[in-house]
């Protein structure tokens, strides 16, 4: 690996900026989480969406659709689920289209469409997206936020895959070859590095950062347990721009 650089919002980074790429796309909570797991449910595949009407358009043109996601963190009228994992079941979404649009996540999403390939990444799904990562040239790590402000939970899973790529180049590389790290690269794992100092459980870290505040007011305290679950979902979704869906 030549080049890791983190961007702690979509704003930060310009669209032209990613092509030629590969992009990880991280929204720990709770779209990517939420990806993950109605893909390891079976869903055949999930379709980001920027807009509600888009969304609802979109389920209409598809055989075995269902409409997902949520605005301020709420499931949205009529669709058949919110933005919680664990809504996303075997026996709901088995074999089904997930049509899908949150807040943040899918418009992140969309921002990095121009890249030559566009993962998705959580905790859930950690060591799979850094083996994946292994022998790319080029990559980038693109943090959702919310609502145009930086997120702790995504600035610190960037942290967690940029430690492991570290260490991995260390190891695997010549001396003075290990990757280039842009600035929010570097902040993003000593933040992970002082977590994992604490000794502190990931779902307490998660609690504390403003996302996991947002979730408990919410009444979805669940869902961070669930999103602090580190390789739970041992899958990697990939989004292809041209077709517009993500597949495991």
């Amino acid at each position: 690996m030549r080049e890791l650089r983190v961007h702690l919002l979509p704003s930060l980074v310009e669209p032209a900026d990613l092509a030629g790429r590969t992009v990880v796309v991280i929204d720990v909570l709770r779209a990517t989480t939420t990806v993950c797991h109605a893909l390891a449910a079976g869903a055949a595949c999930v379709v980001p969406c920027l807009e509600i009407d888009e969304a609802r358009a979109k389920a209409r043109s598809l055989r075995d659709a269902l409409l997902g996601g949520e605005r301020g963190g709420r499931k949205i009228e009529g669709f058949d689920f919110g933005n919680s994992p664990t809504e996303y079941t075997a026996e709901r979404v088995g074999g089904k289209n997930v049509v899908f649009t949150t807040t943040n996540g899918t418009r992140a999403l969309l921002r990095a469409a121009a890249a030559d390939e566009i993962l998705l990444g959580a905790f859930v799904n950690l060591s799979t997206v850094a083996a994946a990562l292994t022998g790319r040239e080029r990559v980038d790590l693109l943090c959702a936020g919310t609502n145009g402000v930086i997120t702790a939970e995504d600035a610190l899973f960037a942290g967690a895959v940029v430690e492991r790529l570290s260490q991995a180049s260390r190891g695997r590389e010549p001396s003075g070859m290990t990757p280039t790290l842009n600035d929010q690269a570097l902040l993003t794992r000593e933040a992970w590095r002082h977590v994992v100092a604490s000794g502190r459980p990931l779902a307490t870290v998660l609690r504390d950062c403003q996302g996991g505040r947002n979730l408990i007011g919410e009444g979805f305290d669940a869902d961070i347990d669930t999103a602090a679950q580190i390789d739970a979902v041992p899958l990697l979704p990939r989004f292809n721009a041209a077709t517009g869906r993500i597949i495991a």
